[in-house]
């Protein structure tokens, strides 16, 4: 079975409550989404309004990976640049596939998806986007045909005594 890719979907409660649980199932599943397990579907509330505030007024954009049943099974949002002179690429946040589906080629779907969505995007040349070093996803990004363009050393403390590199990717449309 593959996702059903949807871009801009429609913003309903079961949408919501699909992305709150997939936040909170990565993140407690040690994924690198902005928490550190243990989190709740409620701790992950504020950023996703944050999202959906981003989404509102057209800074943001969201692409969702459905299920053979219908469930959220990934997600990706995009963020476009203000400034007049970086508008020509976007970011990639919160790239997400339900613990439960990975090992299934989902990421490597997502992330195509993206590019395909972004292509379609006026005046946008490229994708940037962030990952936590330390757990191969710039291994991942990079069998995906993102480039490692910088990286901050310790930038990421996700314990007293953990710090993570922040790794820039860059993968170009051109």
């Amino acid at each position: 079975m593959s996702l059903t890719f949807t871009l801009d979907p429609a913003v309903t409660p079961a949408l919501r409550d699909g992305i709150l649980d997939l936040w909170a199932d990565v993140s407690n599943a040690g994924g690198s989404v902005g928490f550190v397990p243990p989190v709740t579907a409620e701790d992950v509330r504020p950023e996703l309004v944050k999202h959906f505030v981003a989404m509102a007024e057209g800074r943001s954009r969201l692409l969702v990976g459905l299920d053979e049943s219908g469930a959220v099974a990934a997600t990706a949002f995009f963020s476009f640049n203000t400034h007049r002179l970086m508008q020509h690429w976007v970011w990639l946040y919160t790239v997400m596939v339900h613990p439960g589906h990975q090992g299934k080629g989902y990421g490597r779907d997502l992330l195509a998806a993206a590019e395909d969505a972004a292509r379609g995007f006026d005046g946008i040349d490229a994708i940037r986007l962030t990952c936590r070093g330390g757990n191969g996803l710039e291994r991942f990004y990079g069998s995906c045909g993102y480039k490692e363009v910088g990286r901050v050393p310790g930038a990421i403390r996700v314990a007293p005594d953990d710090y993570r590199d922040d790794v820039f990717m860059l993968l170009s449309l051109g």
